[in-house]
């Protein structure tokens, strides 16, 4: 006790904004679940595991400990309890998902270090400061807990900016309690009401093909009444009911619902429940897709333990995260960095003095935690796995997305969590373990004169549109097609096992990117005229890791977004070799001035040609594409085409992006660029960063580390460049195998499950969540990402 008085100086009383991290330890997945238990600092409020806790003291010199330990309860048999359908979109919340876990007892003592002298603790004989600063540990609310919200609901719904003045017009027309239907088609289901003239219209047609027929939204189109009440949703609790604003483009509060109901001659009171609501529907794709088998359900599978087959617990829809992680550390690049070239105790003895906020130290734990085999224990369910809340708080900081409990899309995780690492290790090729998966693409730009124009790009997804009309199985698919049309005539559905899917082989897509491409309104400096040029592309370096990203979300005819339901014919070995770009040949003539015509102007937001060649091959006009990418910096495909929706109608959408239209927006914020300055980068680059993303200094910063090349300037002749000459880009041979691939299942990215299936010690292993198991029958032709290792020379 004289020693703990001795000590009360490194003592402190947290503030409700200190964050405690009394769940697990900061630098392992320890937790006070684990054998030793958690050994929280009572000066920083850190977390350690009983291998990792001397670490602490040794670098910070803070000798006092508050030590839980929580040992399992014996649980009652549940086995014969029903598991509740979930109602609600939620997780541990009533009506939710169930989250519920076993019950722990919990003891505490105190603990100094460094010969661990033990206290019990509560004991009226600790100094006050001591109890009062446990108490508070004790009934705070953790780091963890505040980061990682158990309980994911929908966001709740505004009330609508139309609903109080809303405009109904008196045309007689008087809504029937029953017997709906589509005003201008047979739909019967999924119809909505709208609240200014009293239509009843369908919905819009889904991503799969179901819902409606797009009526409702047309009718908008053409009239401009904003608000719709979807009809079955309608019950004496009003607040349930669906009601939807299309210029808000979201569902919203009607305040005045009842009102606007009784002008249509709805008794709301007498209305029973026929339909799920936007939300419910949502709810219930995600809990009844067909995933069997992507996830090899029913399959008698070996469960898989030890070293490298360690399972991440979701989060709550952190999937798209736990696969593309577990492909990356199955790569040489990430074993190296992260686990046998760096320790736990050298990671933590440079990170900062909270680690938890440290990508470096998150990537190792996380790298030890998957690799060491040490939290890759069986269970009666399989396995526990980790947990990777730090690693994700870490990875998607001021990533308004990955910090959310959304489902996201691995894509777009994967460039973030590469640029992410890049920005962590800037400059140092040896400690950058994505330089890998870097590649330089040329593309060769000829307009009708003859003359040709080269540029390089770095890239590290090769991302490929699937030609259907290459599919092999075309007899097959037209057997198939007549006797769905017969059987829809008949009202009969067919059995999953009847379906036949296209079969396109992985070579037909690849030829698809090298083959040639014609650019419209292209701006030829030889004939001093827009026309048509011809773009073909070609590899300039072959990187270690080649990513191919399959384009499985495509435009129907009326701007519907459709997912391909499509089989890929990947072999496990290809040779890209013929695809190497040639460069410059003899004989041939360079645009003069360069593509664009005018270089001496300062060359203002360039398009991301893979976003703009994405949007094209939907349908979508070129310049429109090239606009949608420009203002949303870049960041996706996805992004670009939200912007392209809703800008459609704006009277300049047509007008050329010229140096005069980026003279107009010119002017940026002085002191937005003095800030960006004052974070390192140059005033050119600054301007450029603020001019493509509206001002916005966040965007900004995402936007510069986003283009590297925004801080080359661009070579003066037709052979321009925006690869930096620094850069540490591998080459070597063309031909690979494949070692990885993330599987989708969902109508949607940012909905439904992903799932990884790694080739590792001479079998296919899959890896869902916590669950990993050797592949009984691998689902390769599914893949969405594809990841190919170099084989060597």
């Amino acid at each position: 006790m004289d020693l703990l008085r001795s000590h009360l100086h490194k003592v402190r009383i947290p503030e409700p904004t200190n964050r405690i991290h009394k769940d697990e330890c900061c630098v392992s997945f320890d937790t006070p679940r684990s054998d030793g238990g958690l050994y929280v600092d009572m000066n920083s409020f850190l977390g350690f595991g009983r291998e990792h806790v001397e670490w602490n003291f040794e670098k910070t010199g803070n000798p006092v400990y508050l030590h839980i330990v929580q040992r399992r309860k014996p649980e009652p048999d549940e086995a014969d309890r029903p598991l509740k359908k979930p109602t609600l979109l939620a997780i541990g919340v009533e009506g939710g998902f169930d989250d519920r876990e076993p019950e722990y007892d919990v003891t505490y003592e105190i603990i100094i270090l460094p010969d661990f002298i033990s206290l019990p603790f509560p004991s009226v004989d600790l100094p006050e400061k001591v109890r009062l600063a446990v108490d508070k540990v004790i009934l705070a609310e953790s780091a963890d807990r505040k980061q990682q919200l158990a309980a994911w609901v929908a966001d709740k719904k505004n009330i609508s900016a139309y609903a109080m003045d809303l405009q109904q017009l008196d045309n007689g027309v008087t809504v029937p309690p029953t017997g709906w239907k589509c005003s201008k088609c047979d739909k019967t289901e999924n119809l909505w009401l709208n609240l200014t003239d009293g239509m009843i219209l369908c919905g819009r047609k889904l991503w799969d093909g179901s819902g409606g027929n797009n009526h409702a939204i047309e009718h908008y189109e053409q009239t401009k009444y904003p608000l719709a009440v979807k009809l079955g949703t309608i019950t004496a609790d009003l607040e349930a009911a669906d009601v939807f604003s299309y210029p808000e483009d979201d569902s919203v509060e009607d305040p005045l619902l009842a009102q606007h109901l009784s002008h249509f001659g709805i008794d709301f009171s007498s209305l029973q429940k026929t339909e799920m609501t936007t939300a419910e529907r949502e709810l219930d794709a995600n809990t009844n897709y067909d995933w069997n088998r992507i996830q090899e359900s029913g399959k008698d599978a070996e469960l898989l333990f030890g070293p490298g087959y360690t399972g991440l617990a979701n989060l709550g829809n952190s999937c798209y995260m736990a696969s593309i992680m577990q492909v990356m550390f199955s790569t040489h690049p990430f074993i190296l960095r992260y686990f046998e070239k760096q320790s736990l105790k050298a990671a933590f003895a440079t990170a900062p003095a909270d680690p938890t906020l440290d990508l470096n130290m998150q990537m190792t734990k996380l790298g030890h935690g998957l690799l060491s085999g040490k939290y890759s224990a069986p269970t009666k369910e399989g396995q526990e796995g980790i947990r990777p809340r730090m690693f994700k708080s870490v990875i998607a900081a001021n990533h308004s997305e990955f910090s959310s409990m959304r489902q996201q899309d691995a894509l777009d995780f994967f460039l973030h969590l590469i640029d992410r690492v890049e920005q962590a290790n800037p400059g140092n090729h040896e400690l950058n373990p994505c330089s890998g998966f870097k590649f330089i693409i040329e593309e060769r730009v000829q307009c009708p004169s003859g003359k040709v124009s080269y540029n390089k790009r770095s890239d590290y997804i090769l991302s490929l549109s699937i030609p259907l009309h290459e599919a092999t199985n075309k007899e097959q698919l037209e057997a198939f097609n007549e006797k769905k049309a017969a059987m829809d005539l008949d009202g009969k559905e067919l059995s999953n096992e009847e379906i036949v899917r296209p079969r396109v082989p992985l070579e037909a897509c690849l030829a698809s990117f090298s083959g040639p491409e014609e650019i419209p309104d292209f701006y030829s400096t030889a004939l001093n005229s827009k026309t048509t040029a011809t773009k073909t592309a070609g590899f300039n370096t072959f990187p270690d890791y080649l990513v191919l990203h399959m384009r499985k979300f495509v435009m129907e005819a009326g701007w519907v977004p459709k997912k391909l339901d499509v089989y890929i014919d990947v072999p496990d070995t290809i040779d890209i070799s013929h695809m190497r770009s040639k460069g410059v040949q003899p004989g041939e003539e360079l645009l003069p001035g360069g593509a664009s015509g005018d270089n001496k102007a300062e060359p203002g937001p360039v398009a991301s040609e893979d976003i703009v060649s994405q949007l094209a091959s939907m349908g979508f006009n070129y310049l429109h594409c090239q606009k949608a990418a420009i203002n949303t910096s870049n960041t996706g495909v996805e992004e670009a085409m939200n912007w392209l929706l809703s800008h459609m109608d704006d009277p300049d959408i047509n007008d050329p992006i010229s140096k005069d239209s980026r003279a107009s927006e010119q002017s940026v914020d002085e002191a937005s660029v003095q800030t960006l300055i004052s974070f390192g980068f140059p005033e050119d680059v600054a301007i450029k960063a603020l001019k493509a993303s509206g001002g916005n200094i966040e965007k900004a910063t995402d936007w510069i580390f986003s283009n590297p090349e925004a801080s080359s300037s661009a070579s003066a002749d037709s052979s321009t460049s925006n690869v930096n000459a620094d850069d540490a880009i591998p080459d070597g041979s063309g031909r690979y195998k494949l070692m990885a691939f993330v599987s989708h299942m969902g109508t949607s990215t940012h909905c439904g499950h992903y799932v990884a299936h790694v080739l590792k010690d001479g079998r296919w292993a899959i890896f869902n969540d916590s669950k990993i198991a050797a592949s009984v029958d691998l689902p390769k032709d599914m893949g969405y990402l594809y990841f190919f290792q170099r084989i060597s020379d």
